[in-house]
């Protein structure tokens, strides 16, 4: 039983568990605990550091002070125990802090690209990183293609999700990312995988970030990600992210800042998204 589970892990007494939704990948629960509810997610035949990566990638984003999350209560292989958010809805208001408390986080510097020496996951998938510690701001476009691109390119590849002309695409782009990576860029700390299913609108009136991927990356891959598949009051996200921390030309680097996630999604689910990635490749070089 989940109760069971998380008593034994977190040493808090805890009641009934209740399902609750939790996203594709896990199962997730509220436990009430004494006056405290608390948050669980498990998978049985997690990968091993699977919740550990996502407990250390909540503590990266909380050390930088200026983004709100979950406190992590207990983080085992098959589960990951948190505190409870009340769930509130998407206002202006909390839209312009959430653009606010970006451009706060993407001003925090990280040590190096990715995250060396420690394990990470998008969504079920490994996210490598080298061993080395990478961290000049030009390192970032190769980076990018060794680690964010082609491993999911070859695994899309290999599972037939993409034609070869679309495989070929991709291995273009990350042939000539230099030449349309934009200004070198230094690490920044980073959401990692912020589509708007992992921005939790609180009761609080301040959104709080969840399932983080979080490292040592690029800040427009999270802008990217919030337009990738759309997020409440998004113009007023941007537009107060802006006003805090410009970033000249973004526009035009949308596109290579979606295409790891679209290959993501191409490795997971297949379907149309392996022509899009070529799409999206095609434009992103033109």
């Amino acid at each position: 039983m989940i109760a069971d589970r998380v008593r034994e892990v977190s040493g808090v007494p805890v009641g009934e568990a209740r399902p609750v939704g939790g996203g594709d990948v896990c199962a997730a629960y509220r436990l009430d605990a004494d006056g405290r509810t608390l948050f669980a997610k498990t998978l049985a035949d997690a990968p091993e550091g699977f919740f550990r990566a996502e407990a250390d990638g909540l503590a990266l984003l909380a050390g930088t002070g200026v983004v709100a999350v979950p406190a992590v209560v207990a983080a085992a292989r098959d589960v990951l125990v948190l505190d409870w958010i009340e769930p509130g809805r998407p206002s202006p208001g909390a839209a312009e802090r959430l653009g606010r408390d970006l451009a706060a986080l993407h001003d925090s510097p990280a040590e190096a690209w990715g995250t060396p020496g420690r394990p990470a996951f998008l969504g079920p998938l490994p996210l490598p990183s080298p061993d080395a510690r990478l961290a000049d701001p030009g390192d970032w476009p190769a980076f990018h293609a060794a680690y964010r691109l082609l491993p999911f390119l070859r695994r899309a590849a290999d599972a037939g999700a993409m034609a070869d002309g679309d495989v070929r695409a991709v291995e273009g782009l990350c042939a000539r990312i230099d030449e349309v990576a934009g200004p070198p860029q230094r690490p920044a700390v980073i959401h990692g995988d912020l589509w708007s299913g992992n921005v939790h609108w609180s009761a609080t009136g301040r959104a709080s970030l969840i399932d983080p991927a979080a490292q040592g990356g690029h800040p427009e891959t999270d802008l990217a990600m919030l337009e990738l598949f759309g997020c409440p009051h998004l113009d007023r996200v941007l537009a107060a992210y802006e006003e805090v921390r410009p970033v000249p030309g973004r526009a035009a680097r949308t596109g290579l800042h979606q295409l790891q996630h679209l290959l993501v999604h191409a490795v997971l689910f297949g379907g149309g998204y392996g022509a899009r990635c070529g799409q999206v490749a095609r434009a992103a070089l033109a």
